[in-house]
């Protein structure tokens, strides 16, 4: 597959099989970073472990209680900030670039899915 863009509401993720360094893309609907496969598996990983770890903390906090949890790589780090079922995302890439981005609350959970299928079906 050459190029692969899919989105959803202030989320897109992306994959450009034929782009020298950065194949991959992390977005919202008014921004954009590319990413090399690394960091993009990394962000996969990373935004999986703290979806995991938000569906957990659900049954341990009051319903009005916001949380805030960080995972990081030597590449990015990712951060979700708000209640177990309703957060958003902050992310820093810490490679030969520094960026930031951040995605609205709700995105999260199917950012999380569309990146997953992304990465299995495109990077080995």
């Amino acid at each position: 597959m050459t190029k692969l863009l899919k989105k959803g509401h202030q989320w897109r993720v992306g994959w450009d099989s034929h782009a020298q360094k950065y194949q991959g893309l992390v977005g919202s609907d008014d921004w954009a970073i590319e990413l090399t496969p690394a960091e993009l598996k990394d962000f996969n990983r990373l935004l999986h472990q703290l979806v995991t770890t938000m569906v957990r903390m659900k049954t341990e906090l009051m319903a009005e209680e916001r949380i805030a949890c960080e995972a990081e790589s030597e590449l990015l780090w990712l951060e979700a900030e708000g209640y177990p079922d309703n957060y958003t995302l902050r992310l820093i890439i810490n490679s030969d670039r520094r960026c930031e981005g951040n995605w609205a609350e709700g995105v999260a959970i199917e950012l999380a899915a569309a990146t997953q299928r992304l990465v299995e079906e495109n990077i080995p």
